[in-house]
């Protein structure tokens, strides 16, 4: 009896640099893929469509966006939600200055509007960095929610402060309306998103993404070799702020169909901060795994008390949330930092040493 060696050897330099280097690990990418993009929409309710999965997703593309600037570049950002916030007031101000302007250009201008927000405020890192950095964005998140809600353009002089996201068609399809259909919402939010964890997974291996890596693991180090400090972080709260801009643009667009700050407060910021840290610093799946558990670890709560009979009050189930976020950062923070996506691989690891025959 033999085992299988764990190892998997490239021996070609295309292989090596291989999206998916390991055939099973694109096949199941595939298939995932085509499960969400056509099994669920005909199987799914229009409550887990519009109420479970577009949120998620929408929460993984801030993730991705947090962790390149967090996980890849190692500059650590308490501001995600004023990122977020921007996107969605400029998308709002973007589309209501052009109403013909299809929502994808619309998304597009909105991330690039957060990029250069990102940009200005990423300057100190070139100074500061570690806990001085977090209190900069975090000083980014407030003024950033003040000046959308004391600034009345913002919001077309709307005197509740909270306008309604104007409708938008794509492909004849109606994708930013609270009349629309929730598979509609839920594919165009499902498309965007495979796209742009496609480009930050590309990034991550390209020449910019080594840099990022270099600058996190020893910044001084990678300026003696020729690296840039000043284009590596720039270039990385830019890209990080896009993703944050096109997820807060997509929050208000596609599900809750309204311009509100209390969507993108400080606790968002903690939240996405909690999905990179469980799914996986450094990770692309990560992303995905940590807002799928933080978005969906309060509804389980909630819930499970009554498949066994129990009532349980609000505040305790609440409370109980705030314990085990806790204790699962704490746990992933000394036991594996890599977080859930690290778990996931030693999974494929174990599955791969199967016994076959001599």
């Amino acid at each position: 009896m033999f085992y299988r060696e764990a190892g998997d050897f490239k021996t070609t330099y295309k292989a090596d640099q291989a999206i998916f280097p390991i055939a099973l690990d694109r096949w199941f990418v595939v298939t995932v893929v085509l499960v969400f993009l056509v099994v669920v929409p005909l199987l799914a309710s229009n409550y887990m469509l519009e109420s479970i999965l577009t949120p998620v997703l929408i929460l993984s593309i801030a993730a991705i966006g947090l962790n390149i600037l967090t996980g890849y570049a190692g500059q650590l950002s308490l501001g995600t939600g004023g990122f977020m916030a921007t996107g969605a007031y400029m998308a709002y101000k973007i589309s209501t200055a052009f109403p013909g302007l299809n929502i994808v250009f619309v998304l597009i201008a909105a991330g690039l509007c957060a990029a250069l927000v990102g940009i200005a405020f990423g300057v100190p890192s070139l100074r500061i960095k570690g806990f001085y950095l977090a209190v900069t964005t975090l000083a980014a998140q407030f003024f950033l929610l003040w000046l959308f809600t004391r600034v009345p353009w913002f919001v077309n002089n709307s005197i509740s402060g909270v306008p309604t996201a104007p409708p938008r068609k794509v492909f004849g399809f109606l994708v930013s309306s609270a009349d629309s259909d929730p598979i509609d919402r839920y594919l165009f939010v499902f498309i965007i998103t495979v796209v742009l964890a496609l480009v930050a997974k590309n990034l991550a291996r390209s020449r910019i993404g080594r840099m990022w890596m270099a600058i996190r693991d020893m910044d001084i180090a990678a300026e003696i070799i020729g690296i840039r400090p000043l284009t590596s972080k720039l270039t990385a709260f830019a890209i990080s702020s896009f993703y944050c801009g096109i997820a807060g643009a997509l929050w208000s667009f596609a599900y809750i169909n309204t311009v509100e700050p209390t969507a993108f407060d400080i606790n968002r910021s903690f939240e996405i901060l909690f999905m990179v840290i469980i799914g996986g610093l450094g990770s692309i799946l990560g992303s995905f795994l940590g807002a799928a558990f933080i978005f969906l670890f309060p509804i389980l709560l909630n819930v499970m008390p009554g498949w066994f009979g129990l009532e349980i009050s609000v505040t305790l189930v609440t409370q109980v949330e705030l314990m085990v976020f806790g204790g699962m950062m704490i746990f992933f923070l000394i036991v594996e930092p890599h977080g859930l996506a690290r778990l996931w691989s030693i999974g494929k690891e174990k599955l791969r040493l199967w016994p076959f025959p001599h």
